[in-house]
C-alpha cells in the first residue's frame, strides 16, 4: 500500500483546491442531514398530526414553528411555506455539491499530470540496459492507460471519501436520535451487506493487473507491427502477426470478461441487499408504528434518514472495488519509478576534453547474462585522433562504443577522461561532448530545421544552413517546396537513406561536439548516397577527435589508429598498411573488400 500512499501525498500540492472541496462537502453534508427532520412538520401538516390551536406546545424548534404557523395563518399557507423551505434546502444542498466537485477537479486532473510527467521524464532517465529487457508497448501502456485508470479509479473516489462519512454519520446520529432500536436492527443488516460485498472484491486486484498486462502485451504487438510493417508483407507473415494478436486480444478479452463480471456484481448486489434491507426496516418499522412506540412522520424522517445513508454507503462501496481495481496500475507505475536512475548524484559541471580517453581493464557483460561481451579492455584514444573499430558483428564494437560515451554503466574497469572517471560525472555532461550519427538515422516526426536543431535552441538561420551545407544536405532540402519548414514523416520515412542520415550528420556538425561517433554511418546506403554522406563525414572528421565504428574499410583507411577486435577483445592495433601486414583478420577484409 505505500504506492498507494504516495500517491495520495501528492495532494498537498494542491491543497487550496482541496481545501475548498473538503469545506463544500461539509456543508454538502449538513444540508443534507438537515433535509431529512425538515419532512417531519410536512407530514405532520399533509396529515393533520399538529394541532391548529396554541393550546398545545409540545413541539420545539421547527416543528414548534409550524404549529405557531398553522394556528396564525391556516394549513395550507404553513403547507407551502414547508415546501419552499424543504426546496430552499436542496438547492443549497446540490449548490455545494457541485462547488465540492468543481475544486476537486483540479487536483484529480493536476495529479495525473504530474504522475505522466515524472513518468515521462523517469523513461528519459532510466539507463540504456532497461530498455533493451522491456517492451516498447508496455512502457506507452503504463504512461497512457494506466495512469489514466488511475484518474478514473482511484482519485474519482477521494470527493467519496471525504463526503460520505459526514452523511453517513450525520443521518446515523439522527437515527439513533429517533429509535435507538430500530437503528441497532439497521446496523446488523448493513453490517451483513458490507461483509457480502467485501469478500466479492477481493480477486480484484489481481485480475486487474493480470488485464493492464494483458492490454501492454497488444499495444507492444501493434507498435511493432505498424514499425516493421514493411517487413511483415516482404515475408508475407501477416498472418503470422494476426494470429499473434488475436492471441493476446482473445487473453485480454476473457481477462477483462472475468474482472468486468465481478465488478458489475457490485450494482445489482448492492441494490438487493439493500432494498432486502429497505423491506426489514419497512417491516419492522412499521410493527414499532403499530404499538404507538414511534410516530410515523418520525418513521417516515427515519426511512429517509436509512436513504441517505444507502447512497454513500453504495458509494463506498464503488470506491472499494475502484481502488483494488486502480491499485494494479499503481503499483505497476510505482514498480517503474522505484528503478535506480543514471548517476543522479554526479556533480554537474561543463566538461572540457583537453587530452586523451583512457578505457583501463574493461569488461563487460550484459545484465541477465552470463557470457561476457568485452574482456580486458586497454586503450588510449588521443586528442584530435581519429581512432577506428574494427571486426566482425558481435564483437564488441558498438558495446565498447556505448560505454565510452556513458550508456551503460561501467561495472568492472575504467574509462577516464582526461584522468577523470565518466563513472563519477553527470552522464549528460558527459554525452554533451559526444556527437553520434548511428547506422540508422533517429529522425522525429517534425520540421527539417527542427530535427537539425534537435537538442539545441536559439539557433540562427545562417547556423542551420551552414550544417546543411556542411553535410551535402542543404541542396536537396531547397529542392523541397517547404524547404527548412517540411514535414519529413515518422522517422524520416519521406525521406531516403541518404537524406536521413545527412540530416543526422547537420545535426551533429550544428552541436559542434569535441568528440564525433560514427557507428557504421554508410554501411545501410547505396553506392551514391555512401559518396554524398561519406564526403559529408570527411568535411567534419577534419582536426576533430573521432571514433568510428565501420564494415568497409575504405572509410576509414586513413584514420590515425584502427582497432582490431574480435569475439569482445582488442586483437591488434595500428594504421592500415602496419595492419595489413600484422593482422590475419584485417588482411581477410581487406582482401575480400578489394582495397589496396
Amino acid at each position: 500500500m505505500s504506492a498507494f500512499w504516495k500517491l495520495i501525498h501528492r495532494i498537498q500540492k494542491y491543497k487550496g483546491y482541496f481545501a475548498l472541496s473538503i469545506l463544500f462537502n461539509i456543508l454538502l453534508s449538513i444540508f443534507t442531514v438537515v433535509s431529512i427532520p425538515v419532512i417531519i412538520p410536512f407530514f405532520q401538516i399533509l396529515f393533520d398530526r399538529i394541532p391548529a390551536t396554541s393550546e398545545t406546545n409540545s413541539l420545539e424548534g421547527v416543528n414548534s414553528y409550524f404549529q405557531n404557523l398553522i394556528y396564525a395563518q391556516g394549513r395550507e399557507t404553513a403547507l407551502l411555506i414547508a415546501c419552499g423551505l424543504i426546496l430552499a434546502i436542496f438547492f443549497l444542498k446540490n449548490v455545494f455539491r457541485y462547488l465540492a466537485m468543481y475544486f476537486i477537479v483540479p487536483m484529480r486532473t493536476g495529479i495525473v499530470r504530474d504522475v505522466r510527467a515524472e513518468l515521462f521524464d523517469k523513461y528519459l532517465n532510466l539507463p540504456l540496459s532497461y530498455y533493451s529487457s522491456q517492451r516498447t508497448g508496455d512502457l506507452i501502456s503504463r504512461i497512457t492507460l494506466d495512469v489514466q485508470e488511475i484518474e478514473v479509479s482511484i482519485l474519482k473516489v477521494i470527493e467519496v471519501v471525504f463526503k460520505a462519512p459526514l452523511i453517513i454519520l450525520g443521518s446515523i446520529l439522527f437515527m439513533i436520535y429517533v429509535s435507538p432500536q430500530l437503528s441497532l436492527f439497521v446496523l446488523v443488516l448493513l453490517l451483513f451487506t458490507v461483509f457480502v460485498i467485501g469478500g466479492i472484491s477481493k480477486t480484484l486486484k489481481k485480475q486487474s493487473n493480470k488485464a493492464q498486462q494483458r492490454l501492454g502485451n497488444i499495444t507492444s504487438t501493434v507498435e511493432e507491427s505498424i514499425g516493421g510493417i514493411k517487413i511483415i508483407k516482404a515475408f508475407k507473415a501477416e498472418e503470422n502477426q494476426r494470429s499473434r494478436f488475436a492471441n493476446e486480444n482473445e487473453g485480454y478479452r476473457n481477462t477483462l470478461i472475468s474482472l468486468m463480471n465481478r465488478q458489475n456484481l457490485s450494482s445489482p448486489l448492492s441494490e438487493f441487499l439493500g432494498i432486502s434491507v429497505v423491506t426489514a426496516l419497512l417491516w419492522y418499522g412499521s410493527k414499532l408504528v403499530f404499538v404507538d412506540s414511534l410516530q410515523p412522520e418520525t418513521f417516515f424522517a427515519f426511512i429517509f434518514a436509512f436513504y441517505q445513508v444507502i447512497e454513500p454507503a453504495k458509494s463506498f462501496s464503488s470506491a472499494y472495488y475502484n481502488i483494488q481495481k486502480g491499485m494494479a496500475a499503481v503499483e505497476r507505475i510505482d514498480s517503474l519509478m522505484v528503478m535506480k536512475q543514471e548517476n543522479p548524484n554526479a556533480i554537474n559541471e561543463k566538461l572540457q576534453f583537453e587530452d586523451k580517453i583512457q578505457i583501463n581493464g574493461l569488461n563487460y557483460q550484459y545484465e541477465g547474462h552470463d557470457k561476457s561481451v568485452l574482456k580486458d579492455i586497454n586503450l588510449t584514444i588521443n586528442k584530435g585522433e581519429v581512432v577506428a573499430l574494427v571486426g566482425p558483428s558481435g564483437s564488441g564494437k558498438t558495446t565498447l562504443v556505448d560505454l565510452v560515451m556513458g550508456f551503460y554503466p561501467v561495472r568492472e574497469g575504467k574509462i577516464l577522461i582526461d584522468d577523470r572517471e565518466i563513472s563519477q560525472k553527470n552522464l549528460m555532461d558527459v554525452r554533451s561532448m559526444y556527437g553520434l550519427v548511428s547506422q540508422h538515422a533517429i529522425l522525429f516526426h517534425d520540421t527539417i530545421e527542427h530535427n537539425i536543431t534537435f537538442g539545441k535552441e536559439n539557433v540562427s538561420k545562417e547556423d542551420i544552413i551552414n550544417a546543411a551545407k556542411i553535410s551535402n544536405a542543404h541542396e536537396f532540402i531547397s529542392e523541397l517546396q517547404d524547404g527548412y519548414d517540411t514535414i519529413i514523416g515518422d522517422k524520416g520515412m519521406n525521406l531516403s537513406g541518404g537524406q536521413r542520415q545527412r540530416l543526422t550528420i547537420a545535426r551533429a556538425v550544428l552541436h559542434d561536439p569535441q568528440i564525433l561517433v560514427l557507428d557504421e554511418a554508410t554501411s545501410s546506403l547505396d553506392s551514391e548516397s555512401e559518396k554524398l554522406v561519406q564526403q559529408a563525414l570527411d568535411n567534419i572528421l577534419h582536426d576533430r577527435t573521432s571514433i568510428v565504428i565501420a564494415h568497409r574499410l575504405s572509410t576509414i583507411r586513413n584514420a590515425d589508429k584502427i582497432i582490431v577486435m574480435d569475439q569482445g577483445q582488442i586483437i591488434a592495433v595500428g594504421k592500415h598498411d602496419e595492419l595489413n601486414n600484422i593482422s590475419p583478420l584485417y588482411k581477410k577484409y581487406v582482401d575480400m573488400q578489394g582495397i589496396n
